[in-house]
């Protein structure tokens, strides 16, 4: 698998699917799962919506609607609006992220920062163990992951987290 680290909007991407993270309910009503809604259209959201409960540790794959791309894997990273982010919590949907793109045979998927919401992890906690589920995971796809955030901050953490496993 080819990881580029990409200072970008994640909804603004060209490639099979993005990642949005997101709660279990499936809402699409805050942060980079509201941006991609406004971008992507109501659709998407009725289509995960669907799906709900979603559990933390597993994904749903929708169209991307009017994005760029042509999916959205949807992955909770809480139960619920409000909770906080945990590091197993990141480590799960990422996984489950990467084992939604196989399913699918998603060649090209960009990956956003799972940290944004309210969180006890650094952010160079959340960069590594993003990294290291990328690193364990051993199937054919996606072949390339874009890890994109509009950060230079991040981007950084994302580089530091792969130089350190070479």
């Amino acid at each position: 698998m080819q990881v580029h680290v990409v200072l970008a909007d994640v909804v603004e991407l060209p490639v099979d699917a993005i990642v949005v993270p997101t709660n279990s309910s499936g809402l699409m009503n805050e942060g980079l799962a509201l941006a991609a809604r406004l971008r992507a259209g109501e659709e998407i959201e009725r289509e995960v919506v669907q799906c709900a409960p979603i559990a933390v540790g597993a994904a749903v794959v929708t169209s991307g609607g009017g994005l760029y791309a042509r999916h959205v894997i949807h992955v909770p990273v809480v139960e619920e609006p409000g909770l906080k982010v945990t590091i197993e919590s990141v480590r799960r949907a990422t996984r489950a992220a990467l084992l939604a793109a196989a399913a699918h045979a998603l060649n090209v998927v960009a990956l956003p920062f799972m940290g944004r919401r309210p969180s006890e992890l650094t952010n160079a906690e959340t960069a590594r163990a993003m990294v290291d589920e990328l690193r364990a995971h051993r199937q054919p796809f996606p072949a390339t992951i874009y890890l994109a955030d509009p950060y230079r901050e991040i981007a950084v953490l994302y580089e530091e987290a792969l130089r350190a496993g070479q």
